[in-house]
């Protein structure tokens, strides 16, 4: 869908002037001339409130940025999307991961045929396996039920489940353990297939294809050890796909009847809502996972409904935009403040930089503005602890969006009240800073000599004005942890359509992946192929020591 380029619009111009007027103000200043600037800079939506209030914006700011979503077509581009258009122009696939969560009786069409009944059928399917697991009529090859689950799978086929399995953790069922593997590196393997018995484990194996290099190295390693104690004809009922070829698992000793398929609508980053997430339904139980779902649909809902100017994942995108494109902050941190929510940062990392990390437009062009911010982050209250540091009073600024929640999953007393003390803290310390004449009165307060004052005042003055978002759920539930997956995924897309950047395709992942086949093809038939001087080194130390 064409549109002008992203700054070549007139209110890319007009926003540029007015961030070097906005480069000059104090959010205490904001905060003090705006009674209500945070009942005017917070929205809520499908269960979540966002507080963007602690950022360096004032109406007329936002006012620009909805003309920019305007002037980008950003709400065409959306309808495009839900529509099932061709919106991965670079691969020709449309985009409808937002089906997955839709209702049985919705209508989503895609070349004209209505993909909601070949949804629902995979789903009734993972549903009636979910249940035979969790019944126990399935059974492992010597009559006992499964009480241990491995996933294989690589990238979103991994970090997605992963995310929600430890999000949830206190819904995860007490009969059964599920565990995930990903890495190529031998270890990670070697560490989840140690306290497991063959007898009682299922593996799921997640590759589109059949045929990714990390995932098939793994499962064929699952498959050798599970063959060390057991025989071929065991093998569907301890092995299941995630897969559409069928010719391929079948070879590999897993019954068709055992495929869960998907679709190339599905992008790996965006498919935990699909078959991926069985491993998910396993954990938490199927009810749970359509809740999970239907905390998404919600979000879906609020997305391509309400107004710009109230519409969530709208706001948290243009917000970043102002702040990646105008004010010039390279970088964005994640912050939850909740435990369960420790994968959350890693999966943000994919969501967002393998969408937006891209150098050309849609077109082919080469950008000449900043895309997708380095995103990074850690849990609080350990991140305060670590490099929170560097927030506080470093040379760069980097915006933060906190997450937590109002109520705990647990009830031991004082303890969530100390971390939401720390959380709003935080962030109220980031924008508000301590001048020098507050740093002085503090250490004057401690009797502190006024020669060490002085000395002090430098390391111990904090500039202040470092913007962040708070977004606040009342608690850790399936519905709203996928309602806060799909805020996400929809500010994702809003600023890969500013952009105009593909937002679907991820060519950068597959150049590493056809270079590493071909040193893999030289370590196992010590052929050599040309690299430059520094790879064939770091080769010839690899085959020295692998002897």
């Amino acid at each position: 869908m064409n549109a002008p380029l992203f700054n070549t619009i007139n209110t890319f111009t007009q926003l540029t002037e007015h961030a070097k007027t906005a480069s000059a103000w104090q959010m205490r200043d904001l905060f003090a001339s705006q009674a209500n600037r945070f009942g005017e800079l917070s929205v809520s939506a499908a269960g979540l409130f966002l507080d963007y209030s602690k950022n360096r914006l004032n109406r007329e700011t936002l006012s620009l940025l909805l003309a920019l979503a305007r002037e980008c077509r950003v709400e065409e581009k959306r309808e495009a999307m839900f529509a099932g258009e061709i919106f991965n122009n670079t691969e020709h696939r449309a985009v409808l991961h937002t089906a997955l969560r839709a209702p049985r009786n919705d209508t989503v069409l895609f070349e004209g045929k209505n993909v909601m009944p070949e949804i629902h059928a995979v789903l009734d399917q993972m549903e009636a396996f979910t249940r035979r697991v969790h019944s126990g009529e399935w059974k492992g090859c010597t009559g006992q039920r499964i009480t241990d689950v491995v996933k294989i799978g690589i990238g979103g086929s991994d970090l997605g489940p992963r995310m929600v399995c430890q999000a949830l953790r206190p819904y995860l069922r007490d009969d059964i353990r599920v565990h995930f593997v990903s890495n190529v590196d031998g270890h990670d393997m070697d560490a989840a297939l140690k306290p497991l018995k063959r007898e009682t484990t299922l593996f799921i194996v997640a590759s589109k294809t059949f045929t990714t290099l990390e995932t098939m190295l793994n499962a064929h390693t699952a498959r050798n050890w599970f063959l060390q104690g057991g025989s071929e004809s065991d093998l569907p009922k301890h092995f299941v796909a995630i897969s559409t070829n069928a010719e391929a698992v079948t070879a590999f000793g897993i019954h068709p009847d055992n495929m869960f398929p998907f679709w190339d609508w599905v992008g790996g980053r965006y498919s935990v809502w699909s078959a991926i997430g069985l491993s998910v339904a396993l954990a938490i139980g199927y009810d749970h996972f359509t809740e999970f779902l239907a905390g998404a649909h919600a979000m879906d809902v609020h997305f391509r409904q309400a107004r710009p100017e109230i519409n969530m994942p709208m706001l948290l995108a243009l917000v970043g935009i102002w702040n990646r494109n105008f004010l010039g902050y390279p970088s964005v941190s994640i912050a939850p403040y909740l435990q369960d929510l420790g994968n959350f940062p890693s999966y943000l990392q994919q969501l967002e930089m393998e969408s937006n990390g891209k150098h050309v437009t849609r077109s082919g062009a080469a950008v000449t503005w900043h895309t997708s911010p380095v995103v990074w982050g850690n849990v609080g209250t350990n991140g305060q602890h670590a490099y929170f540091q560097l927030l506080h009073q470093g040379t760069d600024i980097t915006p933060i969006d906190f997450i937590t929640t109002l109520k705990p999953s647990h009830k031991l007393p004082g303890h969530h009240a100390a971390l939401l003390a720390n959380c709003f803290a935080q962030s109220e310390a980031l924008m508000l800073g301590k001048t020098a004449d507050e740093a002085r009165a503090d250490m004057q307060a401690q009797k502190m000599a006024p020669a060490d004052i002085e000395q002090l005042i430098p390391h111990r003055s904090f500039p202040g004005n470092r913007p962040s978002n708070t977004i606040l759920l009342n608690s850790l539930r399936p519905e709203s942890l996928g309602a806060l997956v799909a805020l996400y995924e929809h500010k994702t897309f809003v600023q890969g359509a500013i952009w105009d950047v593909n937002s679907f395709d991820q060519w950068g992942v597959e150049l590493g992946k056809v270079l590493a086949k071909t040193i893999l093809e030289e370590f196992e038939a010590n052929t050599s192929h040309p690299h430059d001087g520094s790879t064939t080194g770091l080769i010839g130390l690899a085959k020295a020591a692998l002897e």
